[in-house]
Parts: structure tokens; C-alpha cells; sequence
């Protein structure tokens, strides 16, 4: 008997009790591999003595101030390091407790950007179907997964959405890369233009798209042409980094393999790790400018922002993973998870492909590879390699609606930053049995 609220009402789930690297065990003993993170959350997986003992020495010295009466110490060496380690441009930091927090703050102050300038027309916002920025109504409006919308759409603000960028699916038989993403280049500034553009406040996009899809690179060149596009229109480029972002594709952020810089970016995730709840938006100099000179205050406040304890947790987290060079190991594993991943699902029947950029990876599952059917939704493919892999003690974040919002099914990988590689193997061996068992009676 449970009095929560669990996600699946008619599932048992097994009772964590205690973390170490990147292994869970529950209450019985048994023991799983975090091969996922969670949600990509756990870079540095659990119990790290370095987080603990800084979070145990904020707790000796504050545990909790409002951000409306003081700053702290914890808030302003996080926003420091935050910002000093940021693209090109970014200059501040609102600090909230969740990703889909953060993406509602960027909304919010993209609105509040244009009303500032003196723009106040500007109410469309742009993203992509097949997308994810989050739960919350402004969050979820935003993003493009449709059968998480469906249920809400009457409680939804208007929002627009382009094709995704989706090589799998989306591209051409014969079309480069380059010609892709110049035809999506297009597609975005031709609903730019039907909107009319001074009616637009912003872009929105995941950099490397998480849940929804599973771990999709953007093609070459993408965001570069995406990038000019809004500066041409005077639109704001709002990055979701929430999942792909803090290390998790081999750079601390992931448009640093783009070459552009965005204008608001929201993070979390990797963020803090796991060991609190943290997530910020960073913020533009000409952003915070407008703001700043003209109204002198963000209209948005939450009771946990700048939270002392989230933020001492964060910068510790963030000073790991340099210290101890963190990335590099990101993005050798990552090499040797994709490189693996392909040995062992390349002719896969039910696998159509495999993909991913540092440790953040996904498999898309199919019934028919040739002609890349989507398993029958009913099936629940997705949801029963996870029951086979947490069989084998593996734990992999599925999806599904992958190929359309209702159909298709991925896995996706995200283990800690701090795996190695006999772990790699494990991971991609016990995940290779879950899908062999799981579609057993399609052979």
C-alpha cells in the first residue's frame, strides 16, 4: 500500500535505497546500472563525497534565505561560474528548480524583452514539433510532443511549430545534410514571414533533442542558418539545453559544436546531478539590458530560487567535472558507447538507427527496417525493453511516438560522466539482451 501519487498507478516499483557511481540498488539488494541517468540527470552518478561534503557545509552554515530579502554566498559563486564558463554573450543567471521552470522564466522574459523595447505586439512563439521543453502549461505549449498536449490543448497558449530537424526521418533519400538544413532553414523563416515577423518573439529548440526523439544531432549547419535567420527578424533564439546541455554531448554546452551563441539558454539536468533540484536560464547582455533600463525587474519570482543548498550542490558538481577533466572522458566513452551501440544494432532487425553525440545516446526501434515502420503503439515497445532491461538490472529512459507523436519507439542512454569503459560494454551488453528478449516473437 502507497499514499503516493505514482506516475503509473498500476505499476510496482521497486524501492531505491541506496546510490554509488553509477549503480543503484533497491531494497531487496538487487543492483542496476544508471545507464540513463535517470532523465540524463546523474553526471556524476551517486553518493560523490565531494557533492556531499559541500552540501553538509552549506547545511552547517545556511540552509535557506529568499531571494526577495538576500543573495548568498552559494547563489552568486555558482551565477560566477555559470556565467564565466558560458557562450559567447550571457551575462546573467535566474536561477529556478527544474527545467521546465527554467523554460517557462524564458518565455516570460523574451515577452518581457519586446514589451521593454516597446515592441509589445510581439506574442507568437516559434518551436518544432517532435520537441520537449517541459511539463508545465507554457513549457508544454511550447513543445511538440502531441500526445502529451492532446489531453491539455484547451489550457495551451498559441504556439507555432515547424518541421523537426530529423535526419532519420526527415531527410531526403539523396539530400545532403547541408541541403537539409537549408530546406528547414527555410520552412522556419517562411512561417516567420506568414506570422509576420514583428509579431514573433522567439525561436525555441532543443540543441540535441532529448525525450522526444532520442539523442538527434542537428544536421550541419542548421543552427548557424537558424541563428542568422533571427537576427535578420529580430527574433530571440531561446536554447533548450536542459538535457543535452552541462557536459552531457562532450562541451559543457552543446551549441559550442555549433558555433553560434543563443540569446536566453535554459539548463538543469546535469546542473546539479541529481543531488538537488536546480535549473537556471542564462541571459543575454542585451537581454538583461533592456531589462535593466527600462523597467528594472524581471516579473517572475519562485520561493526556491537561488536556493542555497541546490546551489552549493551545483557548483560542486561543476567543479568536479573540470577538475577532473570530466568532459574528455565524455566524450572517449561517448565514441566507444556509439561505436558499440552500432556493432551490436547495425543489422539489427527491429533497431533503424542509432545515434547520439558524447555520452547521449539513442536507438530507434522499429518493426521493419527497411522501410522504417514504427512498431504498433499498442505494442508499448518501448516500455517493454525497459521492463527487460530492469530485469537484467539496466536502467535505459524509453519513449514513445518517436516517428509522429503516436507512433514509434526509442531508448535513450545517458550514463554518468564518470563511466568507463568496461561499464560502456555492460551497458550495451545487457541492453542488447532487453531488446533481443523484447522482440523474441517478431524473429
Amino acid at each position: 500500500m502507497t499514499h503516493i501519487f505514482h506516475r503509473q498507478l498500476n505499476h510496482q516499483y521497486p524501492v531505491a535505497a541506496v546510490g554509488k557511481g553509477i549503480f543503484i540498488r533497491d531494497a531487496s539488494g538487487k543492483e542496476y546500472i544508471d545507464a540513463s541517468g535517470g532523465a540524463a540527470v546523474s553526471c556524476l552518478g551517486h553518493s560523490h563525497p565531494d557533492v556531499v561534503a559541500a552540501m553538509k557545509a552549506q547545511l552547517d552554515k545556511l540552509e535557506y534565505a529568499h531571494s526577495s530579502f538576500f543573495t548568498t554566498e552559494a547563489a552568486e559563486k555558482l551565477a560566477d561560474d555559470l556565467v564565466g564558463h558560458a557562450p559567447k554573450g550571457i551575462e546573467r543567471v535566474v536561477f529556478v528548480s527544474s527545467g521546465s521552470e527554467a523554460i517557462e522564466a524564458s518565455l516570460k522574459m523574451a515577452r518581457q524583452y519586446f514589451v521593454e523595447r516597446g515592441e509589445p505586439q510581439r506574442k507568437y512563439v516559434v518551436a518544432r514539433k517532435q520537441s520537449y521543453h517541459g511539463i508545465t502549461l507554457g513549457a508544454l505549449a511550447t513543445g511538440g510532443r502531441a500526445a502529451a498536449r492532446e489531453m491539455f490543448g484547451p489550457l495551451l497558449i498559441e504556439a507555432h511549430h515547424v518541421s523537426p530537424a530529423y535526419e532519420y526521418r526527415g531527410k531526403l533519400s539523396g539530400e545532403t545534410a547541408e541541403a537539409y538544413s537549408e530546406r528547414l532553414a527555410n520552412e522556419l523563416e517562411a512561417e516567420f514571414e506568414q506570422l509576420g515577423p514583428q509579431n514573433v518573439i522567439a525561436f525555441v529548440a532543443e540543441t540535441v533533442v532529448g525525450a522526444t526523439l532520442g539523442a538527434v544531432p542537428p544536421p550541419a549547419g542548421y543552427f548557424k542558418r537558424v541563428r542568422e535567420i533571427c537576427d535578420r527578424h529580430g527574433i530571440l533564439l531561446i536554447l533548450d539545453e536542459v538535457m543535452c546541455g552541462m557536459g552531457r554531448t562532450g562541451t559543457l554546452h552543446a551549441c559550442e559544436q555549433e558555433g553560434i551563441s543563443p540569446d536566453l539558454m535554459t539548463i538543469a539536468k546535469g546542473t546539479g546531478g541529481g543531488y538537488a533540484p536546480i535549473g537556471a536560464l542564462l541571459v543575454s547582455k542585451r537581454v538583461f539590458e533592456a531589462i535593466a533600463n527600462g523597467s528594472g525587474a524581471f516579473r517572475h519570482g519562485q520561493t526556491y530560487m537561488g536556493h542555497p543548498l541546490a546551489c552549493a550542490a551545483a557548483l560542486a558538481v561543476q567543479t568536479v567535472i573540470r577538475r577532473d577533466n570530466l568532459l574528455a572522458n565524455v566524450r572517449e566513452q561517448g565514441a566507444l558507447l556509439l561505436r558499440r551501440l552500432s556493432e551490436r544494432f547495425g543489422n539489427h532487425p527491429f533497431v533503424g538507427d542509432v545515434r547520439g553525440r558524447g555520452l547521449f545516446c539513442g536507438i530507434e526501434l522499429v518493426a521493419d527496417r527497411a522501410t522504417k515502420e514504427p512498431f504498433d503503439p499498442k505494442m508499448n515497445m518501448q516500455a517493454q525493453v525497459k521492463r527487460e532491461a530492469m530485469e537484467r538490472g539496466l536502467m535505459v529512459y524509453p519513449m514513445g511516438g518517436t516517428a509522429d507523436g503516436k507512433r514509434g519507439d526509442h531508448i535513450l542512454l545517458a550514463p554518468p560522466f564518470i563511466a568507463d569503459a568496461s561499464d560502456i560494454n555492460a551497458i550495451v551488453d545487457r541492453l542488447g539482451e532487453a531488446i533481443d528478449s523484447a522482440t523474441d516473437f517478431r524473429r
